[in-house]
């Protein structure tokens, strides 16, 4: 379909057919009377944030839609939004209405369907709408082909809300027109029309949803809160205290070197290992430094503890203080293979006692093993000593020592060398609280911590959704007369 503007010659063509009663002419800006074929005035071209062009095609609601017009409507003196007329191949009207960066798609409805409900309500389909506001524009700019006569005078519009629905009144002179109205994302019109930038967002817009879908949060949040508690309550009721590491350390196996444990696995979900350290001291004090080692990562967490106990007669009166244990948690342990890293001192030393050795052929390597099982390791060609829990844990060492100790005595038996039955029955006797520490470590069952802490930042999450949506709909009627909120 075309037309030959009779002010300027130009064709004014659109890729549809429709009875057109007026259209303004593309070059000249010539309002045009189409029936007459005459010119009636000249009009502004629509410029101020225009982003969609007469004869341009888009899918909406998937339908194409080919706009048709275009008309910028200005109240006071400096407030302005857009009108896109749309129309689809078999004669089907929509409407895109644009304000700071808001859309809204609109609808022509039957005017007897909306009822009035006194001054401030509305009713459509037995869904109700509060009155925000009355304005009073006109035309500031157009371009396009019209159906119906343009009308330049003074014309009214009013707004009916109810979420992000909207009934819209326009009344122009005696015509009244309703259309239904909801917002539109931009991202949807982006996508429809294949636009790169569109503009940007002012404010908060007439039927603009929440940021966030609250009933859907809610939705989702409630599921996974079920589902968190389910597995906790299962992890909860499998799981019981379990002793993973217990052993006695004497402090001249650990003093000025660190003594590697035989490994431990935990199985099940992370959780806290809690560790009691105890030894004998009397006036004086102890430290126990302890380095929990991932075999699968090599990540270790380290801590250290001192234990110290002091007592005395003062005054007449006898006092005490620091006692001889000592615990503390590595929190959310993960399921794996550990074993710990051990050193600890005391003060004034520790009394000396024998131990079965042996020296290795070439005198690279001196092993020994004292009355607890502990196996020292001295590298004779670097002077440095390594203990290790046991035999089994040295066989299996991957670090420098456990490679040289493997080279040097490759499958014969360490124990049978170290002659441990006749050294168990010599030495054994040979043990003072005051020359070790007890080490206790247990794995507890899954905290509840964690657990408790998901559970109130979603309860937080659903108030604060509340609070922000409030204050969100107390922004967005601001600008009404006929807010349901408080205004300040």
């Amino acid at each position: 379909m075309h037309y030959t503007c009779p002010v300027c010659n130009t064709e004014n063509n659109i890729d549809l057919t429709f009875r057109v009663e007026e259209y303004i002419c593309k070059s000249c800006s010539s309002h045009i009377n189409a029936d007459q074929n005459i010119s009636k005035r000249i009009v502004k071209k629509p410029i101020e944030n225009v982003v969609l062009e007469v004869g341009q095609k888009g899918i909406l609601r998937s339908t194409e839609y080919i706009v048709i017009s275009i008309i910028i409507r200005k109240y006071g003196t400096h407030t302005f939004w857009r009108e896109y007329a749309l129309k689809d191949k078999s004669g089907n009207d929509l409407f895109l209405s644009e304000s700071d960066g808001h859309w809204v798609l609109l609808e022509t409805i039957p005017n007897k369907k909306f009822i009035g409900r006194g001054r401030t309500l509305g009713e459509y389909n037995g869904k109700t709408y509060r009155w925000y506001e009355t304005t009073d524009c006109n035309i500031h700019s157009a371009a396009g082909f019209f159906e119906d006569t343009l009308k330049f005078s003074l014309a009214t519009y009013k707004e009916y809300v109810n979420g992000t629905d909207m009934i819209s009144l326009e009344q122009s002179g005696s015509k009244i027109e309703y259309f239904k109205g909801q917002h539109i994302s931009k991202n949807e019109i982006k996508k429809a029309f294949n636009i790169p930038n569109l503009p940007t967002y002012s404010g908060i817009g007439i039927v603009q949803p929440f940021y966030i879908n609250i009933k859907q949060a809610i939705n989702i949040l409630c599921i996974s809160a079920l589902f968190i508690c389910l597995i906790q309550a299962y992890i909860y009721s499998t799981r019981t205290n379990h002793i993973v590491f217990k052993e006695t350390i004497q402090f001249k196996d650990v003093s000025n070197k660190e003594l590697i444990s035989k490994s431990f696995i935990f199985f099940g979900g992370s959780a806290p290992l809690q560790v009691k350290v105890h030894t004998g001291v009397d006036n004086s004090w102890a430290n126990v430094q302890l380095s929990l080692v991932n075999e699968s990562t090599s990540e270790s967490v380290y801590t250290s503890k001192d234990i110290e106990k002091y007592s005395g007669y003062e005054g007449g009166e006898s006092w005490s203080e620091g006692s001889e244990n000592e615990e503390f948690n590595i929190c959310g342990v993960a399921p794996g293979k550990y074993h710990f890293v051990i050193s600890a001192e005391k003060q004034g030393g520790v009394e000396s006692t024998k131990v079965a050795s042996y020296l290795s052929p070439d005198g690279n390597v001196l092993l020994s093993k004292d009355a607890f099982g502990i196996i020292n390791v001295v590298n004779n060609i670097t002077k440095t000593s390594t203990s290790f829990g046991d035999t089994k844990t040295l066989e299996n060492d991957k670090t420098e020592t456990g490679k040289l100790v493997q080279k040097t005595f490759g499958k014969q038996n360490l124990d049978s060398l170290l002659n441990l039955n006749a050294y168990n029955a010599e030495f054994t006797n040979l043990v003072s609280e005051a020359n070790s520490v007890d080490i206790i470590a247990t794995w507890l069952p899954v905290s509840f911590w964690n657990f408790t802490i998901i559970l109130f930042l979603m309860i937080a999450f659903f108030i604060l959704c509340y609070i922000g949506k409030y204050y969100f709909n107390v922004s967005k009627w601001k600008n009404s007369s006929n807010s349901p909120y408080p205004q300040s």
